[in-house]
């Protein structure tokens, strides 16, 4: 993967295991570097632990590191995120309004939603294969 094909993070190690590490990073909107972002208030940034496999034997908590990964995995997971949903959702608000009423397409709905994003859920062990970040050296971080 060449560097202009990762989307890369910044962070701190958390803690450090056998197998993998736990990196907290700050996960930031579009908005949040901007300079009207006091005046706006739609800015918004979140703290996020993402655990990174693999054995890190130099790396110690508290060290900056720099989290990677492709480009295609984020659009992959945004498909998975946003897309397939909206239309599973618009579908089955069509059928269900078609059958049975606007009530019924509602309920429909989010039903469907609810049942796709439980089934996301039992397969994060799969799905957390698939996503996968690697650690790169920080500047300030000596691997």
């Amino acid at each position: 993967m060449s560097k202009t094909e990762a989307i890369r993070h910044e962070g701190i190690v958390e803690n450090i295991g056998a197998d993998s590490c736990s990196v907290r990073i700050l996960q930031a909107s579009a908005c949040s570097s901007c300079s009207a972002r006091q005046l706006c208030r739609s800015s918004e940034s979140k703290e996020k632990v993402i655990e990174v496999r693999g054995n890190y034997p130099t790396l110690k908590a508290g060290d900056s590191v720099v989290l990677a990964g492709s480009v295609r995995q984020g659009m992959r997971a945004s498909v998975l995120a946003y897309i397939v949903p909206l239309v599973l959702m618009l579908a089955a608000l069509f059928v269900g309004t078609y059958l049975a009423g606007e009530g019924i397409g509602a309920l429909a709905a989010l039903l469907v939603l609810a049942l796709y994003y439980g089934g996301l859920f039992l397969l994060r062990d799969k799905l957390r294969k698939t996503f996968e970040f690697r650690i790169e050296v920080s500047s300030t971080t000596n691997l």
